[in-house]
């Protein structure tokens, strides 16, 4: 059987190597933007010099042919699901048994006026790294649009580069969204203290280029003329679907798929920011362009292709991320307005950096989620909290179990049980020593 893999992202590539694992069946991954797979989310960190390109490569060029997974450099152009195969972009095809989708993102274009012109570009490919290096040669000024996690990360990598950035968000607060009110204020102080010219309740309106095409100037909704030669579209991803617009799969955002990964079309899958699930489950997204949830989809695909047939879980929701030099972790349930039947416990180190939020259900008092800015806390503590849902005095009085920070880090668990002691009344105390060997006992009850 041969298994075809549009995508060598990390849903394309953990569905090869799985499948490997289970089965001898002859795999082929297909990819225009890179000869090999590399980690997307370090590609800032080559800009910024912290790495070299080959560094983001997980794998050895030749760990490809040492287990039998075939490469091929290309574009696909069109999906042929009644002849089952694909067709280049050059007019060649490829026949296949089973086929999945692992075709990930684009980013976001909103029809601005210019954002086709030489120097618009986004974060999310190898090309995208490569056009911010071309242009990045002599820039005295980049604009970015768009408040979420890439552009943060796209607003340091210039600021490593000490090239000015103005950048332009149509919130009133950094990423309030997502975040609650006080920890996206912080994100706001910690982008305004590292010289970024932050822009808030303000959108790009269209930008103009000089009659050879390349950027010059971007236009803000409240009228303000920004000289640039650099315009970053960070303003989210959607799925890279255009190219099966006519394929007979059936699409909504995303590519529709069941708990099984399946498409509409026999022996057709979808994983990665592409797909869609019909019937996600409670509380998550139908699309979630998420490393993680990637990697656990390419899991959940080779098992079923392999005969192996498991429902698609991702889980309790987690996620990371880090704002300049504050770092972010989130479990569970932390939306960024408070539910009337949750109650929330928000712990701030007075240098305005740190912080620990606990959400509660207010009727029970179990554990709902965490938010973490500048402290790390254990994954798989806070996960066997929320899946057995511990209550929040238990969470409280073992909060030590969870922490992450190395030891001659300041630990702040005290303060955030004398904080829930000052606000209900209560005389609770840490039962715990924060030792590795408690945390392991620890997690050996689940």
């Amino acid at each position: 059987m041969h298994i075809l893999i549009i995508g060598n992202g990390i849903s394309g590539v953990t569905a090869a190597r799985q499948i490997r694992k289970l089965s001898d069946h002859e795999i082929t991954i297909i990819s225009g933007e890179a000869d090999h797979f590399f980690s997307r989310t370090a590609l800032m960190y080559v800009f910024m010099g912290h790495m070299r390109f080959e560094d983001t490569k997980p794998y050895e060029d030749d760990f490809w042919a040492k287990n039998r997974i075939n490469l091929v450099n290309n574009y696909v152009d069109e999906v042929i699901p009644g002849q089952k195969q694909v067709r280049f972009q050059d007019g060649t095809t490829l026949e296949y048994d089973k086929l999945i989708l692992a075709v990930g993102s684009k980013s976001n274009k909103f029809g601005w006026p210019g954002q086709d012109l030489d120097g618009v570009h986004g974060l999310y490919h190898k090309q995208d790294l490569e056009a911010m290096e071309r242009h990045s040669e002599g820039l005295k000024k980049a604009v970015i649009v768009g408040g979420g996690l890439i552009g943060i990360e796209m607003a340091e990598m210039f600021h490593s580069r000490h090239i000015p950035v103005t950048f332009l968000v149509r919130e009133d607060s950094f990423w309030n969204m997502v975040l609650p009110p006080e920890e996206s204020q912080m994100v706001t102080r910690e982008i305004l203290e590292n010289g970024i010219d932050l822009r808030l309740s303000t959108e790009l309106k269209e930008i103009w280029g000089e009659r050879s095409g390349k950027v010059k100037m971007a236009l803000a909704s409240d009228g303000d003329k920004i000289e640039c030669g650099f315009v970053g579209l960070t303003a989210g991803v959607s799925p890279n679907i255009d190219f099966l617009r006519f394929s007979d799969i059936d699409i909504d955002r995303g590519i529709l798929v069941n708990q099984k990964l399946q498409t509409n079309q026999p022996d057709i899958y979808a994983i990665g920011d592409c797909a869609q699930l019909r019937s996600p489950q409670k509380d998550r997204r139908p699309i979630e362009a998420i490393w993680y949830t990637g990697r656990m989809m390419g899991e959940t695909v080779a098992y079923n292709i392999c005969g192996h047939e498991i429902n698609y879980d991702p889980g309790i929701w987690f996620n990371s991320a880090k704002f300049f030099d504050i770092e972010y972790q989130v479990y569970g349930d932390v939306p960024a307005m408070l539910p009337e039947n949750y109650n929330t416990l928000y712990w701030e180190h007075p240098g305005g950096k740190k912080s620990i939020r606990l959400n509660y259900h207010k009727e029970d008092g179990h554990i709902l989620g965490f938010n973490l800015m500048g402290v790390r806390f254990r994954h798989e503590v806070c996960e066997k909290w929320l899946a057995e849902k511990t209550p929040i005095e238990t969470v409280l009085q073992d909060l030590k179990l969870a922490n992450f920070d190395p030891e001659f880090y300041r630990q702040y668990e005290d303060d955030v049980l004398a904080l829930y002691n000052n606000m209900t009344g209560s005389t609770l105390h840490s039962r715990q020593k924060r030792k590795l060997a408690s945390v392991l006992n620890f997690l050996g009850r689940a």
